[in-house]
């Protein structure tokens, strides 16, 4: 009679061990994508805030970038190839200062709820679509589906909307998708740059804050200097370093960890996080309709962002 053979131990602990490193690597993902979404979602209120008052659109930029490239410098000394800045700056025309100009002032002309409900969640849409265009990677059934829940919930954004806020600004709505198309062109070109999170980030700010702050200054465009230095100490922190730095970074480690489309799903809960901190702070409470039409925003994401199964390999 042969001996019983074990089975497969030496084969069962590397693949029990790959498991856990495979776990603890999605845990971290999902926990960075959570300080992401938590800081966006506040980002929308922040700065519907101020906005909607004395400092400007201008104001908000500059504090977000000059603080940032302040703080990221020291990253910057180290040898970085010449690709790494070129990289640097594709991505700060793509998600530096124009993508946060773009934003502001779709909030401004829209609500805080409003614009969280467009750009973070049309992200994938657009994502999904330059994939087909640029990489020839058509997106399945599930995902067209996504695609058709989430223009369906914006175009019941626009065609229900009443109550205080108003119809909502069509060229409001037209920058955050502007915006929207910038974010998912950045995602797609992150993963394949050979940067890391912090070297991204710094380099965002420092190409942002080489190129508009200089604009700022000469132009004389700011309202620093008229208002309340209680409210420039809190947008400095929330702009220059939790959007700047922990956003950033904590955006660019979830894409690496989860992937793009894992990130982007958990991207879909900013504009609930955002509705719900805009009727706690600004008072924006979103009509029946309007709750409605954000949740097939929602669930159109969270549709658009599975992974798809690879197809059956023919015998």
């Amino acid at each position: 009679m042969p001996a019983d053979r074990p089975d497969h131990p030496a084969s069962a602990e590397p693949d029990a061990a790959g498991s856990a490193r495979s776990s603890r690597k999605r845990l971290s993902g999902f926990i960075w994508a959570t300080l992401t979404v938590s800081i966006f979602a506040g980002w929308f209120v922040v700065t519907r805030f101020s906005v909607t008052r004395i400092l400007n659109v201008w104001d908000l930029t500059a504090l977000r970038y000059g603080i940032g490239a302040i703080l990221l410098a020291p990253v910057l000394l180290r040898d970085l190839p010449p690709r790494a800045w070129r990289n640097g700056f594709v991505f700060a025309a793509l998600w530096g200062a124009p993508f946060a100009i773009l934003v502001a002032l779709g909030v401004q002309m829209t609500s805080a709820g409003r614009a969280a409900s467009v750009t973070p969640t049309l992200m994938p849409v657009f994502a999904g679509l330059l994939g087909w265009l640029l990489l020839h990677q058509p997106p399945g059934k599930i995902r067209l589906a996504g695609y058709a829940a989430i223009a369906a919930g914006l175009c019941g954004l626009i065609l229900t909307a009443t109550g205080e806020q108003g119809a909502p600004s069509l060229l409001g709505l037209g920058l955050l998708a502007l915006a929207a198309v910038m974010w998912a062109g950045y995602t797609l070109l992150l993963r394949g740059s050979g940067l890391n999170p912090m070297q991204s980030a710094a380099l965002i700010c420092f190409w942002s804050g080489v190129i508009f702050l200089p604009l700022y200054v000469a132009l004389d465009i700011g309202h620093l200097g008229q208002a309340p230095r209680a409210e420039i100490a809190i947008q400095g922190v929330y702009q220059g370093v939790l959007m700047s730095i922990a956003a950033l970074i904590g955006f660019n480690r979830a894409v690496a960890l989860l992937g793009p489309s894992a990130a982007a799903a958990m991207i879909a809960l900013v504009p609930v996080v955002a509705s719900l901190l805009a009727i706690v702070f600004l008072g924006e409470v979103p009509t029946v309709a309007e709750g409605i039409s954000i949740a097939f925003i929602v669930g159109g994401v969270l549709l658009a962002a599975r992974p798809e199964r690879p197809a059956p390999q023919a015998a």
